[in-house]
C-alpha cells in the first residue's frame, strides 16, 4: 500500500478501497470542487397512482430495489442499541446470495455485532461508518476483507453531497409511517425523536425503503422523511427494541471525580464569561456532560438570564432547561431520552428536529457550530498539542465513532472534562495513538487535578486569572498521571491498514493500524 505524509505529519494511503484519496491539508485548506451529487431521474408515472408504496416484505423491497453484488446500502442509528432493522437487511442479503456489499451506517451498536458473520462469509466487504464494541475489536484484529472508513456526523453527509460515496439502497426505520413514504419518531412502539440522521439517505440514495411497525394513513406529519423521496415501505411488527433504543432516565454521574470535573468545568465557562444571556452551547448525554449541564441551568435560573439555543443530543435535562424558560430553544438531531421524546411531540416550536447537514455539514454555506459559545466534548486521549482521539483506545483497538466531535470543534470554545487517567492509564500523552483532531481546534482540558488552556488561548487564560482555579499547564498533567500511573507503554501494530479517519472535508487525517494479538 502507497503511503503519503500529510499536513498533520501522518502517514496515510494514497488509495482506499481502489480509491484515490486526498490527505489532510489543513484545518479549512481543502476546496471541494464540481457540484453536489444527484440521484437518477425518475417519473411519478411509474409509482402508484394511490399513493400507496407498501409490498409485502423487507425482502420484497430489497428485490424490488435490485439489492446485488457490490453495492452500497445505508441506514440510519435512531433505534441505537434497539435497532432490528439492520441486521434483517444483511441476512436477507445472504440468502439472496449477494456478495460483498459495504455497509454505510450512520452509527453501529453492541447490537449490530450479528454482521460479523456476514463480513466473514463475504456479505459485507467493508464498514464506512463508526464500529463500535464488538465490530471494532473485529476490524482492529484484521479480519474485515476491505478497509474501514470513519468520519465524523457532518463528514457523513459531506461525502453523500459530493459523491464520495453513492447510496445505492437506503433502509429506513421510521417508527411512524405512511402508505406514501413520509414517517417521523415521535409516536409509535419505536419512538425515538427525531430522524436527522435519515436526510442525506432518503435525499441522496437512488432506492429507498422505508420500514416501519406503526403504520397510519397519509398524511403522517410531521415529515422527518418525505415519502416523494422514498421507493417502497415496509410494514412489520417490530423495527426496535423500545427500552433499548432510548433510556428512561439518562443518569448523571455518581462519580466524586466526575463530578469535581462537571464543577471545575461550569466554573470555568463562568470565570471565562462564557455563560450570559443569550450565550449557546453543545454536549453529549454522558454523566459528566449532564452534571455541566446542571450547574449551567442553576446559573442561569438564579441570575435570571436565558440562553438562546443548544445543539445536539436532547435529554430530560434539557427539555427541564427549556421548559423551565432557562433555554430558547432546543436543536435537537437525537433524541436520547424518553422525556425528550415527548418534548419534541409536544413542544416542536421550541424543539425542533434538525438534520446534520444543518449543523455539521463542512460544505455548505455554514455550519451552526461556529456560532456556539461553549462546546463540551470528550476524549480518550489528548496529548501535549492538544490534539484529540476519540476512535482509540491507548491499546489501539478501535471501539468508539467519531460522531459530531470532528464537526463540533470548530465552536468559539472547545472544552473536554476527562480524568487524568482511565483503569489506571494517562489520557494525557506524548502523541495520541490515533489523530481524530487538531489541537489547535481543541481550547480547554479540565481534569479532575487541574485545567490546562490551548496556549493559542491567551484571551482566556488572561480572563480566568484569579479566578481561583486549578490551573496547570498541559505538561504539568502529563507528567503528574504519570507519576500516579506511570509510563503508559506505546502499542506496538502491524503495518497493515484496518481504517482510514476522515476529516471534516473528505481529507485522510490518519488511519488505525492492525492490533498485535
Amino acid at each position: 500500500m502507497k503511503m503519503v505524509k500529510n499536513a498533520a505529519g501522518r502517514r496515510v494511503p494514497a488509495e482506499i478501497n481502489g480509491e484515490k484519496v486526498i490527505p489532510f491539508k489543513g484545518v479549512g485548506k481543502h476546496r471541494p470542487e464540481g457540484r453536489k451529487h444527484g440521484t437518477t431521474l425518475v417519473s411519478a408515472a411509474d409509482y402508484p397512482p394511490d399513493g400507496d408504496k407498501r409490498v409485502a416484505s423487507l425482502k420484497e423491497a430489497l428485490q424490488k430495489a435490485g439489492l446485488s453484488d457490490g453495492m452500497t446500502v445505508s441506514t440510519h442509528h435512531h433505534l441505537r442499541d434497539g435497532d432490528l432493522v439492520a441486521n434483517q437487511v444483511f441476512d436477507i442479503a445472504a440468502e439472496m446470495g449477494v456478495k460483498d456489499l459495504v455497509w454505510f451506517p450512520s452509527a453501529s451498536f453492541p447490537c449490530h455485532r450479528e454482521i460479523i458473520k456476514h463480513l466473514e462469509n463475504g456479505v459485507v466487504h467493508h464498514i464506512e461508518g463508526s464500529m463500535n464494541g464488538p465490530l471494532g475489536r473485529f476490524t482492529s484484529e484484521g479480519n474485515m476483507k476491505g478497509t474501514a472508513v470513519l468520519r465524523s456526523h457532518g463528514g457523513r453527509f459531506q461525502a453523500v453531497q459530493d459523491g464520495e460515496v453513492k447510496i445505492d439502497i437506503a433502509v429506513l426505520a421510521a417508527p411512524t409511517a405512511d402508505p406514501f413514504g413520509n414517517g417521523h419518531g415521535l409516536e409509535g412502539p419505536s419512538a425515538c425523536g427525531g430522524l436527522g440522521y435519515a436526510l442525506a439517505d432518503y435525499r441522496y440514495a437512488e432506492k429507498v425503503i422505508v420500514v416501519t411497525d406503526n403504520l397510519i394513513p397519509f398524511p403522517c406529519i410531521p415529515m422527518q422523511i418525505e415519502g416523494n423521496y422514498v421507493d417502497h415501505v415496509v410494514e412489520m411488527d417490530r423495527i426496535g427494541i423500545q427500552e433499548r433504543i432510548v433510556s428512561g432516565t439518562t443518569q448523571i454521574t455518581k462519580s466524586p471525580d466526575r463530578l469535581l470535573i462537571a464543577e471545575l468545568t461550569a466554573k470555568f465557562c463562568d470565570a471565562a464569561g462564557l455563560v450570559k444571556d443569550g450565550f449557546s452551547f453543545q454536549m453529549g448525554a454522558g454523566g459528566t456532560s449532564l452534571a455541566i449541564g446542571i450547574y449551567f441551568h442553576e446559573m442561569l435560573k438564579a441570575r435570571n438570564i436565558k440562553a438562546r439555543f443548544a445543539v445536539g443530543g436532547s435529554t430530560q435535562y434539557s427539555v427541564k432547561m427549556l421548559e423551565d424558560g432557562c433555554l430558547e430553544y432546543m436543536l435537537d438531531a437525537q433524541t436520547f431520552d424518553l422525556e425528550a421524546v415527548r418534548s419534541m411531540r409536544e413542544n416542536r416550536a421550541k424543539h425542533p428536529d434538525i438534520s446534520i447537514f444543518h449543523c455539521y455539514d463542512y460544505h455548505a454555506k455554514g455550519n451552526y457550530t461556529t456560532m456556539m459559545d461553549v462546546m463540551i466534548l470528550g476524549a480518550t486521549e489528548v496529548d501535549v498539542n492538544f490534539n484529540g482521539n476519540v476512535v482509540t483506545h491507548s491499546d489501539g483497538y478501535m471501539l468508539h465513532g467519531i460522531g459530531g466531535w470532528q464537526n463540533c470543534l470548530f465552536a468559539k470554545c472547545t472544552i473536554l472534562p476527562v480524568p487524568l487517567f482511565r483503569n489506571r492509564i494517562p489520557i494525557i500523552v506524548d502523541e495520541v495513538t490515533t489523530l481524530t483532531g487538531p489541537g489547535e481546534l481543541i481550547d480547554v482540558i479540565v481534569t479532575e487535578r487541574g485545567i490546562a488552556v490551548n496556549p493559542r488561548r491567551q484571551d482566556l487564560i488572561d480572563k480566568v486569572k484569579g479566578a481561583g482555579l486549578p490551573l496547570k499547564t498541559i505538561e504539568e498533567l502529563k507528567e503528574e498521571a504519570e507519576r500516579i500511573c506511570g509510563k503508559p507503554r506505546r502499542p506496538e501494530p502491524l503495518d497493515k491498514v484496518v481504517a482510514a479517519i476522515k476529516w471534516v472535508d473528505g481529507t485522510v487525517i490518519d488511519v488505525v493500524r492492525q492490533v498485535r494479538t
